[in-house]
């Protein structure tokens, strides 16, 4: 009868799998002045997704940026159409707190280069950078 492998045999296999996903999503935060340096030279398809309200949208926004209202009822499932598109994202909302819970959720949707302006477009707004 075959031995089986001990579990100490599979932690090669269980590690390396691990840095393959981790390696995958990179998510991670960004301040206003790497948000600037990244809309002046936007990696291809770069999305600048503004989850915010409609209003406070309408009332400033950074350039380029699109609304996906974070309260919206559709909001998971527009955020699942962004993800099938495998577009580097630029997220941010006024203060960093709804943009980091649809962070946490991009991520567990698989979505790779997501950036998240976490101070904010108030953050923004009082570095004085461009918006539209």
């Amino acid at each position: 009868m075959p031995r089986p492998l001990p579990l100490v045999a599979l932690l090669p296999t269980l590690m390396l799998a691990c840095c393959l996903l981790a390696a995958t999503v990179q998510a991670r935060d960004i301040d206003t002045a790497e948000a600037r340096r990244l809309l002046e030279h936007p990696p291809a398809g770069l999305v600048v997704l503004d989850v915010r309200t409609p209003e406070e949208f309408a009332a400033g926004h950074l350039p380029g940026a699109r609304n996906l209202d974070f309260f919206a009822p559709d909001f998971r499932q527009r955020l699942e159409a962004l993800a099938r598109e495998k577009r580097p994202v630029l997220l941010y909302c006024r203060s960093g707190n709804r943009s980091a819970r649809a962070c946490d959720l991009m991520r567990r949707l698989g979505m790779e280069e997501v950036l998240h302006l976490a101070p904010g477009f108030r953050a923004w707004h009082a570095a004085g950078l461009p918006e539209e």
